[in-house]
């Protein structure tokens, strides 16, 4: 391993002759240090840590990500464009480990990076909580800046699936005519499958269940949160609604009830229970009451959410972090893959293009759930079915699967809510991330430097 390490050294001084590393470190400092002291939170210990956690770590993502990039091309695509590497190419040393002690050099260096920013974000963090007033102190350090798993009711996925396909074979066998986009009609009926399984009405009480599993062996004594959000059918004129909660065991004296609640809808409410209120099986019964003249609906999806403490902040904040380091890993494995084949402006450009591509997931989801390229069909009243969406919408289909494989985690939204991160999600991190994606972007990457012919002789004058 001496040649791969030496070349992982000299790595580290071509990054330092770079004018962008010295730049991004400067930019690295200003945004640990200077935008928790430009941006302003609301005084409070949840928008102190969301502004201070999401716009420090999201900087830091995003300038190391841009500076693993360039220096990845660069690198190597420079030392083959000044000769560099024909020099290099010539000694004993197989190809495959100068590849990878080029990338080994950049992922030590991110990861060094990495880890002093993310110190830094820390002790401000710190810093900065001990001049919040006490209440809110205490509000951070139970609340926030610990690793909180949650819990959820059951989504009555398969229930409404067979409702919905159900009511659908009532109404073709009683319309066998019909003449209609079935995909849409199908939408339509398990939207209103679905609202029956959200509703409230006025004067009712809902119940949800949600089971705890193991985890009630390890919060015993410890107080749970509840976090809720509803949406009203039509608008109040205070814009809150009333709202009474009951949690715990039914019939037994395992029972707490809030004193009502005023509430505002389509926004996340979270608030205290007294802890050991499920039953010897781990499951926490919730009934809610609806005294308003007006219906509401709690989505399946967030509508009722348990959160339950798991572990301390420090820990899971370096879990956090760990999925930062894969997605930098990736990045260097990718630009180092494109300045294997291609020159030092091509490989930044086929990067960044990328990156892009990445970022603009919202669209290609867009063009999966719409079944087209195209968009809609105003005559057909249909999505647009032509030769170009039989193909773009399967490809845009592969795309988006392996755009979750690298986006599909949110360490620094988890962080800034007091969320966990688990070390399940972190392993899930490596193995999508690192093994697979920078796997498979590594072997194509060594494969094209070795077939990559460093130099052509010339012909004698």
């Amino acid at each position: 391993m001496k040649p791969v390490w030496a070349i992982a050294v000299l790595t580290w001084k071509a990054a330092f002759r770079f004018r962008l590393f010295w730049v991004v470190t400067v930019l690295l400092l200003a945004s640990v240090v200077g935008l928790p002291l430009i941006l302003k939170d609301d005084g409070t210990a949840r928008g102190f840590t969301q502004i201070l956690l999401t716009y420090t770590l999201s900087a830091i993502s995003g300038l190391l990500g841009l500076c693993t990039l360039w220096l990845a091309c660069g690198t190597l695509a420079r030392d083959i464009e000044e000769c560099q590497m024909q020099l290099v190419a010539v000694k004993p040393v197989a190809r495959w480990k100068i590849w990878t002690g080029k990338w080994l050099g950049l992922v030590t260096l991110n990861g060094v990076l990495l880890l002093l920013a993310g110190a830094c974000v820390y002790a401000l963090l710190l810093y900065r909580a001990g001049k919040l007033p006490a209440d809110q102190q205490a509000v951070l350090f139970k609340e926030v800046l610990v690793a909180r798993g949650s819990a959820r009711p059951p989504d009555f996925r398969n229930e409404i699936a067979a409702e919905t396909d159900r009511r659908l074979r009532d109404r073709l066998a009683q319309q066998p005519l019909l003449k209609v986009d079935l995909a849409e009609v199908r939408r339509q009926i398990e939207e209103q499958v679905k609202a029956e399984y959200q509703i409230v009405p006025p004067g009712y009480v809902k119940i949800w269940q949600v089971d705890l599993g193991l985890q009630r062996l390890f919060v015993q004594g410890r107080p749970m949160h509840l976090r809720i959000k509803f949406n009203a059918a039509v608008a109040s004129e205070t814009g809150t609604f009333t709202g009474l909660w009951q949690v715990g065991v039914p019939e037994t004296p395992r029972v707490w009830r809030s004193d009502p609640m005023s509430l505002a809808p389509d926004t996340f409410h979270e608030f205290e229970i007294p802890p050991d209120l499920m039953d010897e099986k781990g499951v926490l019964t919730i009934a809610f009451f609806n005294p308003n003249n007006v219906t509401l609906l709690f989505p399946l999806e967030d509508g009722i959410e348990v959160l339950y403490w798991q572990g301390g902040f420090l820990l899971n904040y370096l879990r956090g972090l760990g999925i930062i380091f894969c997605w930098m890993i990736l990045l260097a494995t990718l630009g180092l893959s494109a300045a294997s084949f291609l020159s030092f402006p091509v490989a930044a450009f086929a990067s960044l293009a990328m990156l892009v591509l990445v970022f603009s997931s919202g669209t290609i989801r867009t063009v999966i759930t719409e079944g087209s390229l195209l968009g809609w069909d105003a005559e057909a009243e249909a999505p647009s079915q032509t030769w170009i969406d039989k193909i773009g919408v399967p490809v845009f289909q592969g795309l988006w699967w392996v755009i979750q494989l690298a986006k599909g985690f949110a360490p620094i939204d988890a962080l800034s809510t007091g969320r966990s991160v688990p070390w399940t999600e972190l392993a899930r991190a490596v193995g999508q991330i690192v093994v697979l994606l920078s796997g498979l972007f590594a072997a194509a990457g060594i494969w094209a430097f070795h077939r990559r012919e460093l130099a052509t002789a010339s012909p004698m004058q």
